[in-house]
């Protein structure tokens, strides 16, 4: 199935999503997740109408955009060392993965302007998954008014991949209120509108409870026959 096939059927469930919810599907940045795919399938994404490719390694991103570059927003939506910041800084759009205080630091020592970033949080609090414990978000995005160069522009989550709907609801309800208060403290450096959260298995659900991001990737660019 072609990447243009596979996006008309996304864009179906992303209407249906808001239709629930009362939404406008332009409320949603569809970010492909071109991790797994060659060079050809990201550019097939971009021709099918899809601006906001993401990459999770410093090589794949890299790659890609030297052969496609600014074709595309790019946005990095994996764990940073902060070692590797130097290499992406000038590349992507948004970085989806702020969780420590040593890459804030790195992020504004290497960026000529202020970086639009997502603050990582681990809701589902599983060993397996980076970012910051839902109760420490706050203090954390006060502490990042020291980087001129650090701007939050929202907060980003990965659910577990279960089929427990409530499950998937309750955390990503509890992201948009830790999200809601950021944003209401109406802070300069951290306006938090928007929330990164849903990706192929559990977009539809996200978007049901506020998501403005959803990364696909298996659904949308993946090879399927």
């Amino acid at each position: 199935m072609t990447v243009r096939e596979q996006l008309a059927k996304i864009n179906e469930t992303i209407e249906a999503a808001c239709d629930n919810c009362g939404r406008s599907p332009e409320e949603i940045t569809v970010i492909a997740v071109t991790k797994y795919v060659s060079i050809e399938r990201a550019q097939e994404a971009l021709e099918a109408g899809i601006k906001d490719l993401g990459e999770n390694r410093k090589e794949g991103l890299l790659e890609k955009y030297e052969a496609i570059g600014a074709d595309a927003r790019w946005h990095f939506i994996g764990s940073l060392q902060s070692r590797k910041v130097k290499d992406v800084i000038g590349q992507v759009s948004m970085i989806h993965s702020l969780d420590r205080k040593s890459l804030a630091k790195e992020i504004n020592k290497r960026a000529d302007e202020p970086v639009d970033c997502f603050v990582q949080v681990n809701v589902s609090q599983e060993d397996s998954k980076h970012g910051l414990k839902n109760e420490d978000v706050e203090d954390f995005v006060d502490m990042l008014q020291n980087y001129e160069n650090v701007r939050v522009v929202g907060l980003m989550t990965m659910a577990p991949y279960t089929d427990d709907e409530e499950k998937l609801r309750g955390i990503f309800r509890q992201l948009r209120a830790t999200r809601d208060r950021i944003r209401d403290k109406n802070l300069p450096h951290a306006p938090c509108e928007y929330l990164s959260m849903g990706m192929s298995n559990d977009y539809a659900i996200a978007i049901e409870e506020g998501a403005t991001h959803v990364r696909i990737g298996s659904s949308l660019v993946g090879d399927q026959n």
